[in-house]
């Protein structure tokens, strides 16, 4: 909303039309103040004719006591609150559907955009850490994906958009919420303990909103998230790696799933523009910032087991070669399939296998715990409703269709 709008609407809520000016139907949308960071909301305060001091109050009620009513800011003047209930909303995502798994993953579902719109999913999964419970989110960026990984299944549900950040910050406000429903505003507190945004889509093509809201993750004022617990996933936008360096400090994981370029091409085919070498390079420059409290140790390495087709001793061996100079901890995930998938899932001997030749060579390698599948929320599980603009959807669907047409007549 630009400042002049804001302005007027400001103007239009401390003084009211007299009774005898016509009728004119209000088309001032309210500011949604989720999804701003500390500099604009700094900047839309003053551009209401308020002290910027007032973001630093709004952004603690919102991010850290959980209100959405104006009413119950009680460190703000009555007249302010006012006007903001008047300006502005605190809106997140409409949760349509919401699940909690017997293992306590619990899974949302979002709609987004006008009308029936189209949902989104998002993720949290708790795990005893030494330093007690963690509580990791796993956020999406993008209405689907555009990059179609040929073993994910939100890849194959096409693309729409991408999300705002009202609704990707919106996730982290849910996930929080949902354990403090019953819970007196005073005594809440920040029940997540991670952020990974490796949800629906790939974040480093939404940029900017990812930015934003990571930077509010991070900030005091709102999650106060250390860096080393807010993690980014590309599957390897290298420009945008470089970019990162530059604008925030945050973890860095890599979807690589594949330990050269052949397989990777048909993995992920975003590795036809980035090949791994210019991968590799953009992560060693990544992590090269000095500094004791950077986040920047090591790249974390996705790595899904295919059965049959990445999880053979050479590739393994592969592996060893093309990490070797890249300080990284590899995280060896076994493949979730979903209806109609071209893969199946490594045996727990081929992964038990295949990490222990990468611990052997020196690596930290484990292997992730399955969890919330029984509420499809593991791992590449993610599908939503996309309204999809790319038509691949539909060319999925038909392909399928061929492949179990063939199937039935060769009996």
């Amino acid at each position: 909303m630009s400042t002049e709008v804001v302005a007027t609407a400001a103007i239009s809520a401390e003084q009211p039309q007299s009774p005898s000016a016509p009728t004119q139907q209000n088309t001032v949308t309210k500011v949604n103040l989720l999804g701003m960071s500390r500099p604009q909301l700094e900047k839309f305060f003053e551009d209401i004719g308020e002290k910027k001091f007032r973001a630093g109050q709004v952004m603690k009620w919102i991010h850290q006591f959980f209100v959405t009513d104006f009413a119950e800011m009680t460190n703000i003047s009555g007249k302010l609150r006012e006007k903001l209930d008047k300006l502005c909303e605190i809106k997140a995502p409409e949760v349509v559907h919401k699940n909690y798994s017997k293992d306590g993953t619990r899974k949302w579902v979002f709609r987004v955009g006008e009308g029936d719109g189209s949902l989104v999913e998002t993720v949290l999964i708790p795990a005893e850490h030494r330093s007690g419970l963690r509580r990791t989110l796993c956020i999406s960026s993008q209405v689907g994906c555009a990059l179609d990984c040929s073993f994910c299944s939100t890849g194959k549900q096409g693309f729409q958009r991408d999300l705002t950040p009202d609704e990707i910050i919106g996730q982290l406000w849910v996930a929080n919420y949902s354990y403090m429903e019953d819970v007196p505003v005073a005594d809440r507190e920040r029940s997540v303990t991670n952020v990974v945004m490796m949800g629906m889509g790939e974040p480093l093509l939404n940029y900017d909103a990812v930015l934003s809201s990571m930077r509010i993750m991070l900030d005091d004022f709102a999650y106060g998230m250390s860096k080393r617990r807010v993690t980014l996933s590309t599957s390897g936008v290298v420009p945008k790696i470089d970019q990162l360096v530059k604008d925030i400090d945050v973890a860095l994981a890599i979807s690589l799933h594949a330990p050269n370029d052949e397989l990777r091409n048909e993995l992920v085919p975003i590795n036809k523009k980035y090949p791994l070498e210019q991968l590799i390079a953009a992560c060693q420059r990544y992590i090269a910032k000095d500094g004791n409290e950077s986040s920047r140790k090591h790249v974390t390495i996705e790595y899904v087991m295919l059965d049959g087709v990445n999880d053979h001793p050479e590739h393994a061996q592969q592996m060893i070669k093309l990490l070797k100079n890249l300080p990284s901890k590899i995280n060896l995930i076994p493949f979730n399939p979903f209806p109609h998938a071209p893969y199946g899932r490594s045996s727990r001997n081929r992964i038990i296998s295949f990490q222990k030749t990468l611990s052997d060579a020196g690596f930290v390698c484990t292997i992730r715990q399955t969890r919330g599948d029984d509420i499809d929320a593991a791992c590449g599980q993610l599908v939503g409703q996309v309204a999809d603009r790319t038509r691949r959807a539909e060319q999925w669907k038909k392909k399928v269709a061929q492949q179990n047409e063939i199937m039935r007549s060769q009996g």
